[in-house]
């Protein structure tokens, strides 16, 4: 009879923890006796993971953000390498969460922990020089697009390539909606909705939604009564953040908790927080634009190490520029309110738009990633 596994599983962010839990639950249906611990949130603590700390509720963007929380963040980090020295787990699962994870990559390496990394770090992007220490350090990689996959082959890292996890997602959440109206998008029944997706962190909701409402504000002086506005509020971001921003907005705006599929289907447009968001919104098939604005110093870093002319993770799969950008000094409301009258009043390239969507769906594999995940999980432990 196999011996249960004991596991350290990490996941920083929102995201990650919701495909962290996905994955532990798959690993326990074929594995029921593995045990995990390690660092994440609400979802994995839901699937029994034994956690240190609520990491997400930490979750941070850009290097001067990533500075004020530096104490506390080394501070889990040696406690987790106390753990791990205690416990002396099977294996690590690390997702995502670059900045901690492959440093705690290297340290668990050197403690002769094996270590299986899923959702690869953006290494396409920027952090080309990682992949020496992902090749030194990580016995599997577990990648979501066919691009990663063929990367990491070309630099001799195993690894294996099972789909994203989204497409599956948010079929089943679409699949209990009601079959929308044709012509939506077109109709004059009442006023068309365009949906507001201003992140799950909050410098990102500081950052953006200001942004989003002004251009909400500009577009409702244009066209009165032609539009309402409907807010995204995360769960990891207080609900009063919100509240409080959209207090005396200059447009008709509500909020709906979490990412509501019903709402963002229902919608014209999407204005979207650059991240795994945009993915969402694509595979729901509304058209979108993107924005991305961080402090000045990370800007400029950014500017220095990206490696590609996108940075919406939709034109990053197609490989082509398919939705707008607005990052940085162009995410301004009157250049944003600007693109959205013109393609607010374009049937033809709405259309368009959900044509180039429907193509990233095709790249992004089948349905079934997260069992693909934990069959690949598992035979690497098997393997060790």
């Amino acid at each position: 009879m196999e011996k249960p596994k004991n596991i350290l599983i990490v996941a920083g962010e929102a995201s990650g923890d919701q495909h962290a839990a996905m994955l532990v639950r798959e690993i326990r249906a074929r594995m029921p006796e593995t045990r995990f611990f390690g660092l994440g949130g609400e979802q994995m603590q839901r699937e029994g993971v034994l956690l240190r700390a609520d990491i997400v509720k930490l979750a941070v963007i850009g290097f001067l953000e990533v500075l004020k929380h530096i104490k506390q963040l080394r501070a889990l980090f040696h406690a987790l390498l106390e753990d791990a020295d205690r416990s002396k787990p099977d294996a690590a699962i690390l997702v995502d969460y670059p900045g901690f994870n492959l440093r705690l990559a290297k340290e668990l390496h050197r403690r002769g922990i094996p270590v299986i990394y899923y959702i690869s770090p953006q290494i396409w992007a920027w952090g080309a020089g990682r992949i020496d220490l992902i090749k030194r350090t990580i016995k599997l990689m577990i990648v979501f697009f066919p691009f990663e996959e063929t990367l990491y082959e070309r630099h001799g890292v195993r690894v294996a390539f099972v789909g994203h996890p989204l497409l599956e997602q948010v079929d089943s959440r679409l699949s209990s909606l009601p079959i929308p109206s044709t012509g939506s998008i077109t109709s004059e029944t009442g006023p068309q909705t365009i949906a507001l997706l201003p992140g799950s962190r909050l410098k990102e909701v500081k950052a953006l939604l200001p942004v989003m409402l002004e251009s909400a504000a500009l577009l409702n002086k244009r066209y009165p009564g032609r539009f309402r506005f409907r807010v995204m509020a995360a769960a990891t971001v207080p609900r009063r953040l919100f509240e409080e921003q959209i207090n005396g907005a200059a447009a008709p705006v509500d909020i709906v908790d979490g990412m509501d599929c019903a709402a963002i289907r229902a919608s014209a447009f999407a204005l979207v927080c650059s991240g795994t968001a945009t993915l969402e919104t694509a595979l729901i098939g509304t058209p979108l634009a993107v924005l991305y604005k961080v402090n000045l110093l990370t800007w400029f870093f950014v500017r220095l190490m990206i490696r590609i002319p996108y940075i919406a993770l939709v034109n990053v799969v197609r490989g082509e520029k398919i939705v707008e950008e607005f990052v940085q000094f162009s995410a301004r409301a009157p250049l944003i309110a600007d693109y959205l009258s013109r393609v607010l009043n374009d049937p033809a390239e709405l259309r368009r738009c959900k044509l180039e969507l429907e193509t990233v769906r095709k790249l992004l594999g089948a349905h079934g990633a997260s069992q693909r995940a934990a069959e690949a999980v598992i035979a690497c432990l098997r393997s060790l």
